[in-house]
């Protein structure tokens, strides 16, 4: 069972939250304006501004941050300032039987995937890995704005994921599957393993990316990944691009897929512009999508959200 949130329409409250490390407040400020400018109303949680070393307060204030704003009428759509570290503290201070039955759009990436995909595991709600609030600046390509807004806005479903043209995705092992797709960045994913929240891939499409890790790092990682079963377990894999990984003793990204991922036999598409790299394809976790590479094609087949009623 999926939960799709209601889509976001102009003139609706979009709830600000910090859930990991503090944002800089001329980064909240400048997104705040460019929302407000777009037509949309915003509403600050209590604490997004808190400041505790590399945590923006402890994690029962972050999760009450967040739920309070699943709790608020006026909210349509939920939107972190940034991701960081330590979101995964606050999975067990939230209410998913409560978020279940008070479905919001919720978009990120980075460490914000561990709380995309807990949301669709625990309270079965599609989420989004797309922009946070430090994206809504001049600098971020109109990609980024389009394939956001298409994402939370339509109740048709997205279908083919398109790319910028001069960065075709790349299929790599050949397969035509259908199912769910869940995942995201490969660091916080690893980092739920043994946990109540790791993450489940059976029968699903599993999608990693990440950022500024080395080559070995990224091999210790998805190699943890392969011994916890989820590889085994899912039934195609989607790489997203893996921005200012640098080569170590002397193996590049691509010999990475070629001598790790390409092994494991399953459906592989690589080369998705996503979370962490310049343009930004928004994917929506816990959506049906089909992966077929030999046509070379990613298309979620489902709804992402649901025509609003007010």
């Amino acid at each position: 069972m999926q939960i799709r949130p209601f889509a976001l329409q102009r003139g609706d409250t979009i709830g600000i939250v910090t859930l990991g490390s503090p944002p800089e407040r001329d980064e909240v400020e400048t997104g705040l304006k460019m929302l407000e400018d777009m037509g949309f109303k915003t509403l600050l949680g209590r604490n997004v501004y808190a400041r505790d070393g590399f945590l923006a307060g402890t994690a029962q204030v972050r999760a009450g941050d967040l739920m309070r704003m699943f709790a608020n009428p006026e909210v349509r759509m939920i939107l972190p300032t940034r991701g960081g570290v330590g979101v995964a503290g606050i999975l067990p201070y939230l209410d998913y039987a409560f978020i279940q039955r008070n479905a919001k759009i919720i978009s990120g990436y980075s460490d914000i995937t561990v709380l995309l995909n807990a949301l669709y595991q625990y309270a079965h709600l599609i989420t989004f890995q797309s922009l946070m609030l430090v994206d809504f600046n001049p600098s971020t390509p109109g990609y980024n704005f389009n394939q956001f807004f298409t994402a939370i806005s339509s109740s048709t479903p997205i279908g083919k994921i398109q790319t910028p043209p001069d960065i075709p995705l790349k299929s790599r092992v050949p397969g035509n599957v259908t199912g769910p797709i869940v995942g995201g960045n490969l660091t916080s994913l690893v980092g739920t393993i043994g946990t109540p929240f790791e993450i489940d891939t059976r029968g699903k499409i599993l999608l990693i990316e990440d950022t500024h890790e080395p080559i070995n790092t990224l091999f210790r990682y998805t190699e943890q990944l392969r011994m916890a079963g989820k590889f085994r377990d899912c039934i195609g894999v989607v790489m997203g691009e893996c921005t200012e990984c640098d080569e170590s003793y002397g193996k590049t990204y691509e010999d990475f897929i070629n001598e790790f991922m390409i092994p494991l036999g399953k459906p592989l598409m690589t080369n998705l512009t996503s979370a962490h790299g310049t343009y930004k394809t928004a994917i929506p976790i816990g959506a049906i999508v089909n992966l077929n590479t030999f046509n070379n094609t990613l298309t979620v087949l489902t709804r992402t959200t649901t025509p609003p009623f007010y």
